[in-house]
């Protein structure tokens, strides 16, 4: 596989911010080893972050987004400021960069601001240290505690290949490791799976969060039992023991909740996917939101893959559905699917998500913050149906910090 086949996903996103006469164009070109920026003499001509896929030492596959430079007036629009916050929920680590010679204007500790608020790891750079009275701690003063500071030139080059190794140890190895189910269960714990194989349900195979749990529980040391909703009942009678937990297809919640007896751990591949995505306290918080639907509300259902639409598809005939019952009258609903997700929210009441099994933890976090920064209540398909099903908690009992949460 070559550099260039990296998923974009799986790639450390860089950010770099600043006012075009900071030199910010010159230092991504003299960070990157060539000419990715758009140097122009016209203030503000582009618009648009320029991207680009790269392998930058001692990180490896990268994106490199740089984004328009901000104009010296200072402070940034609202809609500026929008687009700013769109682009730090996607990058891992911003670069701003300032000019050594002049003091931090308003725009600059606008953007600090930004970062701390995003909890973004972030480094400033102090550009232009080739310039003769150039004092690059002058400035230190102004920044936030504990800010990473560099002194760089991009003429020069001088402290470039510094820059790049800060950038490096800022993104760090990646947090702890996220698993599936795996930490929630002991070796030798038999746990049941409840797979409905309906239209939808691919011919021949099951779908990717059924396959992952089933690895992921078997490198727990775990003994699976893969059923039908109609096999279920049956397959208690069998064992001996009462299993450690059943999991199941949110679609068939109603029904297997009903046959799984209380004193047995019941949740979904849509919850437990969530909780890998990194979104599952954000979802359990927003799906309360369903109380306060009106008629008049629109809310956005939102699938992560393009799969070919069922006569009774989850997404766009049975939620609708369930909700319009839930409620008693109709609601407005959109839908999207795949790559396709409104940057703009704001005019709905609710966004309901799949699992995200088709996208990375990235671009569900990215969907997630851009719902939290327009203050609109995002939730997923599996804490939906089973808070319409009154089992909500049930469902969440194998998490009871995230219980307490909601009990107080």
């Amino acid at each position: 596989m070559g550099m260039n086949d990296t998923p974009s996903g799986e790639r450390i996103h860089i950010g770099f911010f600043g006012r075009r006469n900071a030199g910010k164009s010159s230092v991504v070109n003299a960070v990157t080893g060539q000419e990715l920026a758009v140097v122009s003499d016209i203030k503000g001509t582009t618009t648009d972050p320029v991207m680009k896929a790269m392998e930058l030492l001692p990180m490896g596959p990268v994106m490199i987004i740089d984004t328009p430079g901000i104009d010296d007036e200072g402070m940034l629009g609202e809609k500026r400021v929008r687009k700013t916050k769109q682009i730090l929920n996607r990058v891992d680590v911003a670069v701003l960069i300032t000019d050594v010679t002049q003091p931090l204007e308003d725009s600059d500790r606008q953007l600090l601001r930004l970062f701390e608020e995003k909890k973004l790891p972030y480094v400033v750079v102090r550009n232009k240290i080739d310039l003769p009275g150039a004092d690059p701690a002058a400035e230190s003063a102004e920044l936030p505690e504990g800010a990473k500071v560099c002194p760089v030139s991009a003429v020069t080059g001088e402290g470039v290949f510094e820059l790049k190794e800060t950038i490096a140890h800022l993104v760090g190895t990646g947090g702890e490791e996220r698993r599936i189910v795996g930490d929630l269960v002991k070796p030798g714990d038999v746990v049941i799976l409840v797979v409905p194989i309906d239209s939808a349900a691919p011919k021949g195979r099951l779908i990717l969060p059924q396959q992952q749990t089933i690895r992921d529980l078997l490198e727990a040391d775990a003994c699976v039992m893969v059923v039908k909703e109609t096999e279920l009942k049956e397959t208690f009678d069998k064992l001996k023991e009462k299993p450690a937990m059943v999991i199941t297809d949110s679609q068939v919640f109603k029904r297997v909740s009903e046959e799984t007896p209380e004193d047995v751990p019941l949740t979904s591949f849509s919850i437990l996917m969530s909780r890998y995505k990194g979104f599952l306290d954000a979802a359990v918080h927003g799906v309360a939101a369903i109380e306060k639907l009106k008629p008049e509300d629109k809310v956005l259902i939102s699938e992560g893959c393009t799969h070919h639409r069922q006569c009774d598809d989850i997404g766009t005939v049975k939620i609708p559905r369930w909700l319009n019952s839930y409620l008693g009258f109709p609601v407005q609903i959109e839908t999207t699917s795949g790559r396709e997700f409104p940057e703009d929210v704001s005019e709905y009441a609710l966004v309901i998500h799949c699992g995200g099994c088709m996208l990375t933890e990235r671009e569900m976090t990215y969907r997630m913050k851009c719902a939290g920064d327009q203050d609109v209540p995002f939730t997923n398909y599996g804490i939906c149906i089973a808070y319409m099903q009154g089992i909500l908690k049930r469902c969440l009992g194998i998490f009871p910090q995230l219980l307490k949460e909601l009990e107080d």
